[in-house]
């Protein structure tokens, strides 16, 4: 009985324990819905649907624009959430570049 609520507590608080960073820029709403936590499927088609109208987010703080997505979700999911190409996540007071190179006037 131990063994199986043992089994149980794990499968069920380890759903997101091993997430990836997610590009919430460029992601399908399971991916992301898989990959943040307290984001599920509708949250996440949300997330898809401001993107396709608005445009990519320029900043983790532009998620609070969705409905349904406020601040305590956003910092719990900071780590996770990506903007750009890069795989380390922009941190909340600076802006993440979107996949574009420096370019140079020569």
């Amino acid at each position: 009985m131990i063994k199986k609520l043992v089994v149980w507590f794990i499968v069920f608080f380890s759903v997101n324990a091993f997430a990836v960073p997610v590009n919430v820029n460029t992601a399908d709403a399971k991916t992301i819905a898989d990959s943040l936590s307290g984001i599920g499927l509708k949250k996440a088609e949300a997330i898809v649907d401001y993107r396709a109208k608005n445009g990519v987010f320029k900043s983790i703080e532009d998620l609070n624009q969705v409905s349904g997505i406020g601040s305590k979700t956003i910092e719990k999911n900071k780590a996770d959430i990506l903007l750009g190409d890069s795989s380390i996540p922009p941190t909340a007071s600076e802006p993440a570049t979107i996949g574009t190179a420096d370019k140079k006037d020569k």
